[in-house]
């Protein structure tokens, strides 16, 4: 049994009937939607035409929002259903990210994520969802799409249905019949900071402006894109400076201790710096870090679900728990570097740069289950998190031993190693925004920080600011300390673009 939907768009008059049940069944708070239907006008004048596109969870076989959430909250039911508990919620947003149709929202009264969930409480006592009953022109089909003889099977079977982002993979359950292909596809429509009957958002206009920005959108009039005239509102970014801000902080964690691994299998064990200034600036970042994550959460009360109720699968809680036995290998290198024992910390120093590098390199993989957006499903992540784990390392220490024992030899070391680290990110950077990006969306992610509203930042702050001139200034040992600052500000500078143009492009 797989329960679907089939949204007939040559039927629908756009009444809004199924948004105000929706609203009506399941109490959805003023300005959230579970099932909402967007207009979008195709044409010039006077040979235009409006379409109506009906809006909501697609209940995929295979949901990305499924696979990340880090406390089950969500699951798929065995009827098909993609169903959502919000007592074991805890608000990351993560879900939101990984679902490529904008399904999810946050619920301004629980502060927990919610979703059309098929009306799974009728559907148990054998009723039909409530957009389906009030539908007037009987637009709306509901079924088990494994029941060859149901209305919804046949359609499926025999009339040309499509689904939106087949790409992504996640076999979605919610078909279309006789839809405009620009009103299921925001890469075909054009942005406009005005609707119909509405102004939007103020952060949603700014979004727009950035996206047309980086790319100049057809003028008012040009029938080749779709024009959305009315939408409701959406979250313009559901992850912000903290997210950025904690990439950084566990960067610079990661990295202090595994440069100090680094250097006790080169033979450079011990030592004030290595043995106790590292671990102790990797546990205050990576505390930090935990801070932040925390904050980050619209339940932050409910934490400790990642730990007693977590899913395996998700990357969130898999990095959880490296986050925690990094802490632990930090513990553990500080009392040997305490102890004064370089043996302990050449026994500590493969366990120590492999949980730095886990540590570094967790979030690669969690940015991969956000199938939503695409700029993040780079293969170069995970070389660009464990490379700025590096950078931020090396300046980091440099900068402790600056203000401490400016020891020439330990500086030019450092500042060798902060040299090296920088034109390994810049190789990865290059590599990055050089090459060709398979996907449409993922490349407007990428002209937004090369060549729109980002690029002053890119290039200025990032690429020259944060790698060119700290190489050079790296290798003069009384310069170094500039050098490290530059770099640690072009790295946050990084992140934070980074975040900006991967959400800046709509979703629905």
């Amino acid at each position: 049994m797989r329960y679907g939907f089939v949204i007939d768009q040559r039927k629908c008059i756009g009444c809004h009937a199924c948004t105000v049940a929706c609203k009506e069944e399941h109490q959805v708070p003023l300005g959230a939607f579970r099932t909402w239907v967007k207009y979008v006008e195709r044409g010039s004048f006077p040979d235009t035409r409006r379409y109506f596109a009906v809006l909501r969870c697609n209940h995929c076989d295979d949901a990305p929002c499924v696979t990340i959430c880090p406390t089950v909250a969500l699951y798929r039911r065995a009827d098909g259903i993609v169903d959502f508990d919000r007592d074991r919620c805890i608000g990351c947003k993560s879900c939101m990210q990984a679902c490529p149709y904008d399904a999810l929202y946050i619920d301004p009264v629980t502060q927990t994520a919610a979703k059309c969930n098929y009306c799974a409480h009728r559907v148990e006592v054998g009723l039909a969802p409530a957009c389906v009953i009030v539908c007037p022109e009987q637009a709306i089909v509901a079924g088990d799409l494994d029941d060859a003889r149901s209305p919804i099977a046949r359609l499926v079977a025999t009339e040309q249905v499509q689904v939106r982002k087949a790409e992504q993979g996640t076999r979605p359950k919610l078909y279309y019949l006789g839809a405009d292909t620009a009103t299921l596809s925001p890469s075909l429509q054009t942005s406009t900071e005005r609707y119909q009957f509405a102004t939007r958002p103020p952060e949603e206009i700014d979004l727009v402006r950035m996206v047309a920005a980086a790319q100049p959108v057809a003028p008012h009039g040009d029938g080749r894109l779709g024009r959305p005239v009315y939408d409701v509102p959406h979250v313009a970014r559901p992850w912000g400076w903290k997210v950025a801000a904690y990439l950084w902080t566990k960067s610079v964690a990661a990295g202090v201790l595994g440069v100090a691994a680094a250097a006790a299998l080169l033979g450079a064990a011990g030592g004030w710096l290595g043995g106790v200034a590292a671990p102790v600036l990797a546990l205050v970042f990576l505390a930090l870090t935990t801070v932040l994550l925390v904050a980050d959460l619209k339940r932050p009360d409910r934490f400790h679900f990642i730990l007693t109720r977590g899913n395996p699968r998700s990357w969130l809680v898999l990095g959880a728990w490296i986050l925690m036995a990094f802490g632990v290998v930090c513990g553990l290198w500080l009392l040997a570097g305490l102890a004064g024992s370089p043996g302990a910390l050449r026994a500590l120093a493969i366990p120590a740069l492999l949980a730095a590098a886990a540590a570094a390199g967790y979030r690669a993989f969690l940015y991969g289950q956000a199938e939503g957006r695409d700029f993040w499903q780079s293969p170069l992540l995970l070389p660009h998190l464990l490379v700025g784990a590096a950078v931020a390392g090396a300046a980091a220490l440099l900068l402790v031993e600056a203000a401490s024992r400016r020891d020439p030899a330990v500086l030019a070391g450092l500042g060798y190693a902060l040299a090296l680290a920088l034109v390994a990110h810049g190789v990865v950077l290059a590599a990055e925004f050089a090459a060709r990006h398979p996907a449409v969306d993922a490349a407007r992610s990428a002209r937004l920080i090369t060549d729109g509203p980002l690029r002053a930042r890119f290039w200025g702050g990032v690429v020259v600011a944060g790698v060119l001139v700290p190489v050079v200034l790296a290798l003069v040992p009384a310069l170094a300390p500039v050098a490290a600052v530059l770099a640690l500000v072009g790295l946050a500078l990084y992140e934070d673009v980074w975040i900006k143009a991967g959400q800046a492009i709509p979703l629905s």
